[in-house]
């Protein structure tokens, strides 16, 4: 088998994500497209092209896999990719995911398949940036589920795509302004932000790609999140707190919280379940609260050798001498956003004094109000 490098390149920009494939297919000789297309699964297939620069050189369909169009793409990408590097005359193939489909998974499956991922791209719009994010439909009513299981809406699964890839496609919007592209580079400060219209597409895909750091990445025990930042009407505020949320009065605060900015995330630490470390991911108006695990803290010394370095050295990086890794840590980004407002909601939701000093076997028979959101 050759050489094979493979892109993925995804975004529910359809119009940025096509633009992108096209300008890689360009410019990189020996580059062809796998597209995997799920607006027909409700028919019961879905239907794959491989093309080039001049157009499509192949088609043909898969059917669906547990009435999933997301597993019938896992099942046929890997044998496709595999066929084109054992043919020999493509050196890179992009892997233009359908809209809703999300990097992550793709990476991983291709990864696993043993193929060789040098880059994920996400293309983006700055212009349709907060009206996505905004957007709490489901994928379902806008026509993007990619299966009749699919619960996600527009603006989580966005945020996910942006987030996940190093490397963002970044469309030449004449309808984009400052606010815009500043809301881009607070989101994900960390990603190369590459012009689609005039930047290196192709050293990007070429560049590499390590899909267990990635993942790391996106754990909310590891997370780089966001620091604090204030520009062009955007501003990223970063909540950092030692002592644990009252549940009652944090549920309370719940709607005004999720509101309160385009985009928040990070990880927190409820009084009645003090062992639990807690994701926190709003967008769209929706937020989803998931259980990441115990707290480092929370584990016996020789459970530590069991977990990865990454976790660990997040763990020793945010150490406190009474609550080990314990802590609030939540970053808000968002144009018009309402720092002080926000923080004094924040700081109401911690326990009192006299709350904290009762200790733990006390908290933890506060009323358990995150029960139905945990689904416990």
């Amino acid at each position: 088998m050759s050489d094979l490098s493979v892109v993925i390149v995804g975004g529910l920009h359809s119009d940025a994500r096509k633009a992108a494939v096209a300008r890689l297919l360009a410019d990189v000789p020996g580059s062809v497209a796998l597209h995997h297309d799920l607006t027909t699964a409700a028919a019961g297939t879905v239907v794959r092209t491989v093309r080039d620069a001049d157009g499509i050189r192949d088609a043909g369909e898969a059917p669906l896999v547990n009435d999933c169009a997301c597993c019938a793409l896992r099942e046929d990408l890997v044998p496709e990719l595999r066929r084109l590097a054992d043919a020999g005359d493509t050196r890179l193939a992009v892997v233009e995911l359908w809209d809703s489909v999300e990097p992550k998974a793709m990476a991983e499956v291709v990864t696993a398949g043993g193929l060789t991922v040098t880059g994920v791209l996400t293309a983006v719009d700055p212009a349709l940036l907060l009206p996505y994010l905004g957007n709490g439909d489901d994928l379902a009513e806008a026509g993007l589920a990619a299966a009749a299981t699919d619960q996600r809406t527009i603006a989580d699964t966005f945020a996910r795509q942006l987030e996940y890839a190093p490397v963002l496609a970044v469309a030449d919007s004449e309808e984009a302004d400052d606010e815009d592209r500043e809301l881009l580079a607070q989101l994900h400060p960390t990603a190369r932000r590459v012009p689609i219209g005039h930047g290196d597409l192709a050293g990007a895909a070429l560049a590499g790609f390590d899909v267990e750091a990635a993942a790391a990445a996106q754990h909310p025990a590891c997370a780089l999140l966001p620091a604090e930042a204030d520009a062009h009407g955007v501003t990223t505020f970063v909540w950092h707190r030692r002592r644990p949320f009252h549940p009652e009065r944090l549920y309370q605060a719940l709607e005004d919280l999720t509101c309160a900015a385009a985009r928040s995330r990070g990880r927190f630490w409820l009084a009645d379940r003090p062992d639990t470390l807690l994701h926190w991911d709003a967008a769209g108006g929706a937020l989803c609260v998931e259980s990441a695990g115990p707290w480092l803290a929370s584990l016996p010394d020789a459970a530590w050798e069991m977990l990865p370095p990454i976790r660990r050295a997040a763990a020793a990086l945010d150490w406190h001498p009474e609550h080990g890794d314990c802590c609030q840590h939540l970053v808000f980004t968002s144009p018009g956003l309402d720092r002080d407002n926000l923080r004094r909601l924040l700081e109401s939701c911690l326990l009192t004094d006299a709350e904290y000093a009762a200790g733990r076997d006390a908290w933890k028979r506060l009323p358990p109000a995150f029960d139905t959101l945990l689904e416990v």
